[in-house]
């Protein structure tokens, strides 16, 4: 379970206003790649609160108004799935998390990121930072970031699932699923289809 090791560690250390950072949306064949950014008071306590892929989704929607409601500032971010095209998926998801980051008020002055990479060939973490492996189930801010994160984009793929209802983006949200891959074979990619992602197709 995630805990506060990682955000007082950094305040050990000096830093004021502590973030975690963290995506959704990297494995997708369609739609954006998402990320948030959120700091929270110390010590605040969430049930359920967790790596978002370890929470239900009924959950997860009641923790996305409760992490809004209480934190410090919390900011999300996208790519769209052309720039993805054009920028490559790791890219891409570093542009997200800075792009979170940097919309915080108030700011903040150092960022838990999860994950092992902070740049691509063209983008990188600017602000000041530490990675942490797993930091979505170690992390409480990476925690919160997640599940803001997640629920953007589900939502968004729900709404493209109204735009474009033969790909049944509801129910799958855009990952490689058997049924994914029958409705690309039967009506070829939609305008928010990863062309990048499609190559094997």
């Amino acid at each position: 379970m995630p805990g506060w090791d990682y955000e007082r560690a950094a305040a050990e250390r000096g830093y004021h206003a502590v973030c975690g950072c963290d995506e959704a949306g990297a494995g997708p064949l369609a739609g954006r790649v998402y990320a948030a950014a959120v700091m929270l008071p110390d010590g605040l306590e969430l049930p359920w609160l967790n790596d978002s892929k370890r929470v239900t989704e009924k959950r997860r929607e009641i923790l996305f108004d409760q992490i809004q409601e209480q934190a410090v500032s919390w900011a999300v971010a996208w790519v769209e799935p052309e720039e993805i095209d054009k920028l490559d998926i790791l890219n891409s998801r570093i542009k997200a998390m800075q792009l979170a980051i940097d919309a915080l008020e108030p700011k903040a002055d150092f960022a838990l990121i999860d994950g092992n990479r902070d740049h691509g060939s063209k983008h990188a973490i600017t602000a000041e930072h530490q990675m942490v492996v797993k930091g979505d189930s170690l992390s409480y801010s990476i925690a919160a970031a997640s599940i803001l994160a997640k629920v953007s984009r589900d939502r968004w793929m729900v709404e493209m699932a109204a735009r474009y209802p033969q790909y049944e983006f509801e129910r799958h949200k855009g990952y490689p699923t058997k049924r994914h891959f029958e409705l690309l074979r039967k009506f070829g990619p939609c305008p928010i289809h990863r062309r990048s992602f499609l190559k094997n197709l």
